[in-house]
């Protein structure tokens, strides 16, 4: 995908991802630091860089706007070299993910298989134990998850999971050193109710750049833009303000 859309981008100051956030991921990564604009049509299954673009839902308004040409500077991210466009994360979630492939592997839908996978590492999961190096600091805890947003997520109320602005040249780390595994449901029913930052439950940092570090593995699994990959420790994680001409 990036090979492809790296010599696309050779041949024209336009490329269309068609699809959902692993193709734009794909696509975005062959066209950051370039002046070729990236157009984005949203038929993937959640298409949360769309969303958070504003981008019409409906594939014909989504064409319009692509044909119209109008675009902006967005923000990107990366961590080891490896590009991302929403978020990066260790922890709960690219282990769930590991363990709904295997499902999947076996015939179940993925729907089921993500929830079945949830519910497993929910159970059993212990955290990682991290060392973060950020902003002159360093921080050491025990976390079920680190989240590295590029640039600010909600995290309360209805629109948790969203973001305002893709412009602020920054990243944003989320862990809760505080919580256990087995509570995050909890918490997860806290922050819908505008409650979980009241509560302590969330530190929440923002900087341009930084380091992770774990005393017990080498290497780790890691989401990119909900697709998961095994990276070597460290991870250095780097934001780049304005890398990406975005079609709005």
């Amino acid at each position: 995908m990036t090979a492809i859309a790296k010599r696309e981008g050779e041949r024209s100051n336009v490329v269309v991802a068609a699809g959902g956030d692993g193709t734009v991921n794909g696509v975005a990564s062959a066209l950051a630091g370039t002046e070729t604009v990236l157009g984005v049509l949203p038929i993937g299954t959640l298409n949360h860089f769309a969303r958070d673009m504003k981008l019409p839902d409906e594939l014909d308004k989504a064409v319009a706007t692509v044909v119209a040409g109008n675009d902006v500077r967005v923000d990107a991210a990366e961590v080891n070299g490896r590009l991302f466009i929403n978020n990066s994360s260790i922890g709960v979630y690219p282990n769930a993910v590991e363990i709904r492939e295997q499902l999947r592997r076996s015939g179940r839908g993925k729907w089921l298989a993500m929830a079945t996978a949830m519910w497993r590492v929910l159970r059993t999961y212990r955290g990682v134990h991290v060392t973060l190096d950020m902003n002159g600091t360093r921080i050491s805890a025990r976390t079920p998850f680190v989240f590295v947003g590029n640039d600010e997520y909600v995290v309360e109320g209805l629109q948790i999971g969203a973001r305002e602005r893709l412009n602020g040249g920054q990243l944003f780390v989320y862990l809760a050193p505080r919580i256990p595994t087995r509570k995050l449901p909890w918490l997860l029913l806290r922050a819908l109710a505008g409650r979980a930052m009241k509560a302590h439950d969330f530190e929440i940092v923002p900087t341009t750049e930084l380091t992770i570090d774990t005393t017990s593995q080498r290497r780790v699994s890691v989401s990119l833009d909900g697709e998961t990959t095994t990276l070597r420790m460290p991870l250095h994680y780097q934001a780049r303000p304005g890398a990406l001409r975005v079609i709005s």
